[in-house]
C-alpha cells in the first residue's frame, strides 16, 4: 500500500503504527515499517512519515529503538499525543547522538499540548509541521467533533505553527462519502491559516490540492503585488484603488512559492 500510496499526489505519506494497528500486531508493523526504507526507492517529490506511538508509552519506546538501531531511518517521524516541549527535545537529543536527521511532525490533540502548542512549536528545528488531531481534541474537551466547537483549538495550533514559521495540518475528514463538506471545510481551514489537510482516501486528494493550490487569479495578484512593491520600494503601494501595506507582502510571497513548488 506504501508504494502505491506514493504515486497518488499527496504531498506526504504516514506509515501508521500507533493507533491504527492492533498491539498484538505492533511489532510486526515497526519491523516492516523500518524494512521500509531499508534501500533506496523512488518517491515522487512526496515526503515519507513514520507515525509513531506515543513517547510516554512502551511501545512508543520499541519504536524509538528501532529507529535509533537502524542506520537508514524513515526521513521523518510523526508523534502523536505531545504534551510537553521536553518530549520534543529528548528524541531530538538522541536522534542527534545517533546521527540521524530525521525531521520531526508533531500532533496537537490533548488539552495539555494545546495549552503548550506554543512551546512545543519552538522545541526542536527538526520539526516541519504542527498537525491539529481534532478526533482526540474533541473527545479531551468533551465537545462535538464539529468545525465550530474546534475553532478555537485550531486557532491555537495555528497562531503556534505560525510563531515557530512552521506548516500547520489539519485533521482528515471522516467522512469518505461527503466530499463536498469536506471540500467547505477544508477551505474553512486554508482561510484559518491552516497549509493543508490530511486526508484517508485517495479520492479526498484531488480536492484537497485544488482547495490548498493557489488559482490562477491569486498567482497573478500575487505577482502584480509583489512587481508593485519592487517598483515602488516603500512600505506601501495602492494596486486597483487599494492601498497595500508590506505585511501583505509576505502572504503574496508566500503564494508564489507554493505555485512555484506545486509546478516541479
Amino acid at each position: 500500500m506504501y508504494l502505491k500510496a506514493i504515486t497518488l499526489g499527496a504531498d506526504i505519506v504516514c506509515i501508521e503504527l500507533e493507533d491504527g494497528i492492533a498491539p498484538k500486531d505492533k511489532s510486526l508493523a515497526r519491523e516492516r515499517a523500518i524494512a521500509l526504507f531499508a534501500e533506496p526507492h523512488a518517491v515522487h517529490g512526496v515526503e515519507s512519515i513514520v507515525r509513531i506511538n506515543c513517547v510516554r508509552e512502551a511501545h512508543g519506546h520499541a519504536d524509538i529503538s528501532a529507529v535509533l538501531a537502524t542506520d537508514t531511518p524513515p526521513p521523518a517521524l510523526m508523534l502523536p499525543k505531545v504534551q510537553t516541549p521536553d518530549e520534543i527535545s529528548w528524541l531530538d537529543n538522541l536522534l542527534t547522538e545517533r546521527g540521524h536527521n530525521t525531521r520531526l511532525h508533531v500532533i496537537i490533540e490533548t488539552n495539555a499540548g494545546l495549552e503548550a502548542a506554543h512551546d512545543i512549536a519552538l522545541a526542536s528545528s527538526r520539526i516541519d509541521a504542527l498537525f491539529f488531531g481534532g478526533v482526540d481534541m474533541a473527545a479531551e474537551l468533551r465537545c462535538i467533533n464539529a468545525w465550530e466547537p474546534l475553532l478555537y483549538a485550531r486557532s491555537r495550533v495555528v497562531h503556534a505553527a505560525a510563531s515557530a514559521g512552521i506548516d500547520v495540518i489539519d485533521v482528515p475528514y471522516l467522512d469518505l462519502n461527503d466530499l463536498d463538506g469536506m471540500k467547505q471545510e477544508a477551505r474553512l481551514a486554508r482561510d484559518l491559516g491552516f497549509s493543508g489537510k490530511g486526508c484517508i482516501h485517495p479520492k479526498q486528494i484531488p480536492i484537497l490540492n485544488e482547495v490548498f493550490t493557489p488559482d490562477k487569479k491569486q498567482i497573478d495578484y500575487a505577482q502584480r503585488v509583489v512587481d508593485a512593491f519592487d517598483k515602488a520600494n516603500t512600505g506601501l503601494v495602492v494596486l486597483d484603488g487599494k492601498l497595500i501595506e508590506k505585511p501583505v507582502l509576505r502572504e503574496m510571497k508566500r503564494i508564489l512559492e507554493i505555485q512555484a513548488r506545486a509546478s516541479k
